[in-house]
């Protein structure tokens, strides 16, 4: 299979229709607390697809229906993935209320109409009738030009599904461990690390010493320059934020919480890999407990 490009100039975004607190989710998301509501939260929504088109992003809509209730539509990345040889996949999630995201047809639908193809789709979701989770690139941090990727052990990521992604489109993923303060397992690996063409966002903090080393050293072997960032800038989503392609270059999408958190020097650091663009969504961080990254299925099919 031909390796692909690390970004994409397409992004799948699903404007929520019942978005809320989800207790069962928040089980295993530290991030997310009780309070705001659906409207604030599809305001916010409008301002992130707006920043996306205005810098030249092409966004595809897919609208969330209200029934039955689907309180973490608005992060589609976490049941869909889509791969340049024309692959889609399709996760098992952890709840069943996220179960319900997974639109297929509408998905399909939407695809079609802007002219992307799917040859071949892989579906993992039968695992979530054994207890086993793989949450999309919520749980696997993808460099697709070297088909690697890096996934941390939680509920929402199984040893055995990572293995059956890799072998179905071969990659190669490191697992590795990562806790929060209160020893929890960080629910998402997206929102400790990430991956632009030439650099990562890492917080090595969490991962546990005797793992460190050699997490950074796969990270390094990469060609990536690490930028990395303390535990109180990952409770800000400094991690959670996607290289696109603009077409004048590169685009990093980020909230306004996690922009706010860098300092100085990472932000420059940041911006000599791309021109920065934040938005804020604080209901969508603090409600959801998830943030920009996790808004996003960056579209990587080809185009009939």
């Amino acid at each position: 299979m031909e390796h692909e490009a690390q970004t994409s100039g397409t992004v799948l975004m699903v404007r929520p229709a019942a978005f809320g607190f989800h207790a069962e989710a928040a089980a295993s998301n530290a991030f997310a607390r009780s309070s705001g509501g659906l409207s604030t939260a599809t305001a916010e929504f409008d301002r992130v697809a707006e920043r996306l088109t205005s810098a030249g992003i092409e966004v595809l809509l897919l609208p969330d229906t209200p029934d039955p209730p689907k309180p973490d539509a608005v992060f589609p990345n976490n049941w869909v993935s889509f791969h340049g040889d024309g692959t889609m996949v399709l996760y098992p999630m952890a709840t069943a209320a996220r179960r319900l995201e997974r639109n297929v047809d509408g998905l399909k639908a939407v695809l079609s109409e802007a002219g992307f193809e799917i040859s071949r789709t892989i579906d993992l979701s039968p695992h979530e009738a054994e207890g086993r989770f793989l949450e999309g690139t919520g749980s696997l941090v993808m460099d697709r030009r070297r088909r690697v990727s890096f996934a941390s052990h939680s509920i929402r990521t199984d040893e055995s599904v990572v293995a059956e992604f890799d072998q179905a489109l071969g990659y190669e993923t490191f697992v590795f461990d990562a806790h929060d303060r209160r020893g929890q397992p960080i629910y998402h690996t997206n929102v400790l690390l990430s991956f632009g063409s030439g650099f990562a966002v890492l917080c090595d903090d969490v991962v546990p010493q005797e793992q460190r080393h050699g997490l950074i050293e796969r990270i390094e072997a990469t060609g990536r320059s690490i930028i990395h960032v303390t535990y109180e800038q990952l409770r800000s989503f400094a991690c959670n934020l996607i290289e696109l392609k603009g077409p004048s270059g590169p685009v990093i999408a980020l909230s306004s919480t996690a922009l706010r958190s860098f300092s100085p020097a990472q932000r420059r650091a940041l911006e000599s890999f791309g021109d920065l663009l934040d938005a804020d969504i604080p209901t969508i961080e603090q409600v959801g407990g998830g943030s920009v990254r996790c808004m996003i299925g960056d579209v990587h099919l080809p185009r009939r």
